[in-house]
């Protein structure tokens, strides 16, 4: 079985300036790069086998920060990134939260729609599951009997 937690990106420099970023490559703010080492100390505790992230600066940076010194793979999927907004790319937040209901099945103009990106995501989460299931990196079976070797 495969037990995901899901975690945003800190706040990134388009956050901050309230544009959407989409398929833009912004890099953390400052408050960014402080919240991803919280995200860090959040889960210090927590068994984790990898962390899976978009290929824009703003996610695998937050991870990198986050899970600094600890031995785990970061793997970059770029079918993990925000929605692309195409030529809506970096417009005002509010300007494109408003337009989002009209754009379920219809992208955005040189973009993609909710359910493409949503289509994108089934792929990754389908991929996961065939080549991550029960491969967490630890041998469970049981301890072999030395006599019995």
């Amino acid at each position: 079985m495969i037990t995901i937690i899901f975690e945003s990106h800190a706040t990134s420099e388009d956050n901050v300036a309230r544009r959407a970023s989409g398929h833009h490559d912004a890099p953390l703010a400052e408050i960014g790069e402080e919240q991803a080492r919280q995200l860090g100390a959040r889960h210090q505790q927590t068994m984790l086998d990898a962390v899976f992230c978009s290929d824009l600066q703003r996610s695998y940076r937050t991870a990198e920060l986050a899970f600094a010194g600890r031995a785990l793979r970061i793997v970059k999927d770029r079918r993990l990134r925000e929605l692309d907004y195409g030529e809506w790319t970096r417009r005002p937040t509010d300007e494109v939260v408003a337009e989002g209901p009209r754009r379920i099945t219809t992208p955005f103009p040189a973009g993609e729609s909710y359910t493409q990106a949503a289509d994108r995501m089934r792929d990754f989460l389908v991929d996961l599951l065939r080549d991550q299931d029960g491969k967490d990196g630890h041998d469970h079976r049981a301890p072999r009997d030395p006599l019995r070797s």
